[in-house]
């Protein structure tokens, strides 16, 4: 998603800062504000020069878990470290959020596309306080903004009728929390914010069957009939969601 440039890493070397964030969901209720949040740590480097296929590509990997809001009697909202369109949504959260870096300042780094990656990742590092993420990102790419894809911006959203059953997730809409956990139920705002926070742990607690899950929640169904793969577009969530939309780098 984000610009492979020639030139980058001139000022941070092959390997940028590791940082974290605080990533914050509010909810409103009409027993009052719910609020949950987790810890999210990003490690961003170049590959090398000598890199098949892509010498030079920017490279993320994350660190934490999702956000679970706890509603009370009307169940567990979780925000994944995922958008719906892109699996990589909490690499580039931070990235995204910090100012674009003007043409004018840049050093015209050929396709920059008005932004030096080294100038808008030391933008990113010097990001304070809260910021409201916005429901879309006019940076992703134009063919994920046709008609029918959904905004970019928040995190994907889900709940477990029952907790203890992987098969039992539904996607929550974020735009009509009522729909899933009663009238009066909506989202207030996500928030981000760079933090030295410890990267924060606790959703095995609430998934245990997480910590024994590799790949998708469920199997991949087959056709009874044909024995074929059932098209990913016809499978059920449990089997499109993974572990990794839930928990990365946690030692499992």
């Amino acid at each position: 998603m984000l610009a492979i440039l020639s030139g980058c890493g001139e000022d941070f070397g092959n390997r940028y800062p590791t940082y974290r964030y605080r990533l914050t969901v509010e909810v409103e209720t009409p027993e009052g504000l719910r609020t949950g949040s987790s810890v999210i740590e990003v490690t961003t480097r170049l590959a090398g020069p000598y890199s098949i296929p892509n010498p030079g590509q920017v490279l993320h990997s994350s660190r934490g878990e999702a956000v679970s809001v706890d509603l009370g009697r009307r169940g567990i909202l979780f925000a994944l470290l995922r958008s719906e369109m892109a699996e990589g949504w909490t690499h580039n959260l931070m990235f995204l959020l910090a100012p674009p870096v003007p043409r004018s300042v840049n050093r015209g780094l050929p396709n920059s596309s008005d932004l030096d990656f080294d100038m808008r990742m030391k933008a990113t590092l010097a990001l304070t306080g809260a910021r409201v993420i916005p429901r879309d990102f006019a940076e992703f790419p134009e063919s994920w903004r046709e008609p029918g894809n959904p905004p970019t911006g928040w995190p994907m959203m889900v709940r477990f009728r029952d907790l203890a059953d992987p098969k039992s997730v539904e996607k929550i809409n974020p735009d009509d929390l009522s729909a899933s956990f009663g009238a009066g139920v909506k989202l207030r705002r996500i928030t981000a914010e760079r933090t030295d926070d410890p990267v924060t742990s606790g959703i095995l607690a609430r998934l245990p069957w997480l910590k024994h899950t590799e790949g998708s929640l469920t199997e991949h169904p087959r056709d009874p009939k044909t024995g074929d793969w059932v098209p990913r577009s016809q499978t059920p969530l449990s089997s499109r969601l993974t572990d990794g939309d839930f928990a990365i780098g946690m030692g499992k």
